[in-house]
């Protein structure tokens, strides 16, 4: 009996499959008029309310109009990264800079609906006038930003070189707006730039993500690379730029496995970035800097190398840019700006809106020294300063050569005005300590 009452279980689970198998297709036709229905009546109100606004707005305008603003409207709300680009949104981007430009030299995005400084570019007006990563432009002359797009801002704040402009910013920690006066320059970026510490440390600074990157870093590496004990490579108020850089400069450091990877809703924009051992091209101890203004590829890179516990990361939190957009023409002269996928680091974790920790938190800053200020003895006074000012004038000369001598160095006097990298120094000692 016990057997039977099994047996009629089975073929009582046989034909509730069946019976699913056959009204399945039913049900999925009705569920395809069901969402067809609910699609038409959704375009006949947008529609509809389209007519009424043009019919009976106090003031007259067109359906064009109406439905550019219904556009923007909309993209907006999606997220902070997509928009609507009409005729000379989508000429403005299309516009290609090669590296050289006039500006401010600051790379901007949108963080909790405002306006916010991602970074300065390094020796920019921008940079020398004192803005910061985090900085949140309120008003870009007399122009509030509230509810202004990138691009827009972005316009107004590209213009002709030598002309001036004023922004008003927000700053953590400052109790009202900042004014802050900047004069347009022409902005040439230096992406890859490379010094000594110690004669045994390399430090490489990478400011954006161009072309070229990878390439310059690798030659930098090679160059040196019979002396080099460690290298710092400072990624700090670096915006981003080219995910096949930031790909490749992992790549030199990692000999195998995942990279990053990004996930759409469609499967078509699903991809996998792997490290291959032949592009590897140094074991030493590494350590990042990274800061507010560090975002996208940045933090692709520092993000890779902190999971595959490859290299320690040393600042503050990054921005957390890490979503993916595609400029996809509605006409010749018309486009979308568009966000189809999400980036992923080997671990899994996201950037978007959370952005990478540091390994070692370390704020901004110079090293605090403890001199005695009055350790020159007052008998003794008199006879120093007078060999200081002997010293000067056979110096005067000498300083031009020092300097073109010492371009490619940093010296103590220099680490102890940046705490971080101070810090990132003697990491890479106690690393290389450790390696033996």
């Amino acid at each position: 009996m016990k057997n039977k009452k099994m047996i009629t279980l089975g073929f009582a689970s046989v034909a509730l499959s069946m019976s699913f198998l056959f009204t399945s297709p039913l049900a999925a036709e009705n569920e395809t008029k069901t969402s067809e229905t609910s699609r038409l009546q959704s375009l006949a109100k947008f529609t509809k309310v389209i007519s009424i606004a043009e019919k009976y707005y106090v003031d007259k305008t067109t359906i064009e109009e109406l439905i550019d603003k219904a556009l923007d409207g909309m993209m907006k709300n999606l997220d902070a990264h997509s928009n609507y680009l009409t005729q000379k949104d989508y000429k403005r981007l299309k516009v290609q800079t090669s590296g050289e430009f006039g500006g401010l030299g600051i790379t901007v995005g949108m963080k909790d609906g405002a306006l916010t400084v991602i970074a300065p570019i390094d020796g920019t007006p921008a940079d020398k006038a004192g803005l910061k990563s985090g900085d949140i432009i309120l008003k870009i002359d007399e122009k509030s930003t509230l509810g202004m797009t990138i691009d827009e801002a972005v316009s107004l704040m590209r213009g002709k070189v030598g002309d001036p402009i004023d922004v008003t910013i927000v700053r953590k920690g400052e109790l009202k707006p900042l004014p802050v006066h900047i004069v347009r320059g022409i902005i040439t970026i230096e992406s890859v730039r490379a010094k000594v510490i110690n004669k045994d440390t390399l430090y490489i600074r990478v400011a954006s993500f161009d072309k070229k990157v990878a390439r310059d870093v690798a030659k930098e590496i090679e160059k040196r690379k019979s002396v080099t004990k460690g290298i710092i490579l400072d990624l700090r108020n670096n915006p981003g730029g080219l995910l096949d850089q930031a790909v490749d400069l992992v790549d030199l450091f990692v000999d195998e496995g995942k990279i990053v990877s990004q996930k759409g809703r469609e499967k078509s924009d699903d991809k996998t970035y792997s490290a291959s051992r032949s592009a590897t091209i140094t074991k030493v101890p590494l350590v990042v800097l990274v800061n507010g203004g560090s975002a996208s590829a940045s933090e692709i890179v520092s993000g890779a190398l902190q999971d595959h516990k490859r290299a320690v990361l040393i600042g503050e939190n990054t921005f957390g840019k890490g979503s993916v957009q595609v400029v996809l023409p509605i006409t010749k002269t018309e486009a979308i700006k568009l966000t189809i996928a999400r980036y992923y680091l080997p671990s899994g974790r996201t950037i978007q809106a959370v952005g990478v920790k540091p390994d070692i938190e370390v704020a901004p800053g110079e090293v605090k020294t403890h001199k005695n200020e009055f350790s020159i003895k007052e008998a003794d006074l008199k006879q120093h300063l007078e060999k200081e000012l002997e010293k000067v004038d056979g110096k005067k000369d000498a300083i031009k050569e020092d300097k073109k001598a010492n371009k490619d160095i940093i010296t103590p006097e220099m680490l102890n005005k940046d705490i971080q990298l101070k810090e990132a120094v003697d990491v890479i000692k106690a690393l290389a300590i450790i390696k033996g």
